[in-house]
C-alpha cells in the first residue's frame, strides 16, 4: 500500500520513526513524499497514486486492456482542461473538457493496486477521436482487436459516450463505418 509523508507521520509519529523504519527495511521511500511497505511498486501504480485526479488513457489503457502488445514508453493520462500541467517525464498529459472527463472512468485492479482508467467502451471512442494522431498500423491493430471483443462490449455505453464527445457526428459515422 502506498502512503504519503503525512499519512506516515500520522501512523508512525515523526520523521525520526519513518527514517528508522526505512533503515530497518520495513518501509521504503518510493519517491519524494511517497512511501510503501513493499520495496518494488509498479510504475503505473505510483503514477496513479501520485496523480489521483488523472485518468489513464490511450496507449497505456490499450496495453492494459490487451488490445495491443506494444508496451508504451510513457503513461498517457487525461485531466480536466483547467488542471495544472503534470511535469513528470514519465507522463504524457491530455486535457479534456470537464463535461466528458468522468464518463467511463473506472477503477482497475493492477497487480494489487487501484488505477483510475477509462473503460473499454470509452477507450473505443478515444481511439476514434484521436485516429488522425495515431500511426495507421497501430490504429488498425487496436481496431481489429476491438472488433473481436465487440460482443462483450456494452453498445449502449458506446452510443452514449459517442453522443457526448465533441464532433460526435464524425465519431458516430466512423464507428458505423469502421467498427460495426
Amino acid at each position: 500500500m502506498l502512503k504519503t509523508r503525512s499519512e506516515c507521520i500520522k501512523e508512525y509519529g515523526s520523521d525520526y520513526f519513518i527514517n528508522q523504519l526505512i533503515n530497518e527495511g520495513k518501509l521504503f521511500r518510493i519517491e519524494k513524499g511517497i512511501f510503501s511497505e513493499k520495496e518494488h511498486i509498479p510504475e503505473l501504480a505510483i503514477l496513479s497514486y501520485k496523480y489521483p485526479k488523472a485518468i489513464i488513457t490511450m496507449d497505456t489503457a490499450f496495453y492494459l486492456y490487451g488490445l495491443t502488445d506494444e508496451v508504451p514508453d510513457i503513461c498517457t493520462m487525461a485531466t480536466k482542461r483547467e488542471a495544472a500541467p503534470i511535469s513528470d517525464k514519465r507522463v504524457k498529459q491530455i486535457f479534456m473538457p470537464r463535461d466528458i472527463i468522468d464518463q467511463g472512468k473506472i477503477t482497475m485492479d493492477y497487480k494489487g493496486y487501484d488505477l483510475q482508467i477509462f473503460d473499454r467502451e470509452r477507450m473505443l471512442i478515444e481511439l476514434v477521436r484521436y485516429k488522425s494522431k495515431i500511426p495507421f498500423n497501430y490504429y488498425k491493430e487496436i481496431l481489429g482487436n476491438y472488433r473481436r471483443i465487440l460482443p462483450k462490449l456494452n453498445t449502449e455505453k458506446i452510443r452514449n459516450y459517442a453522443e457526448a464527445v465533441p464532433k460526435s457526428d464524425l465519431v458516430i459515422r466512423t464507428l458505423r463505418t469502421e467498427v460495426y
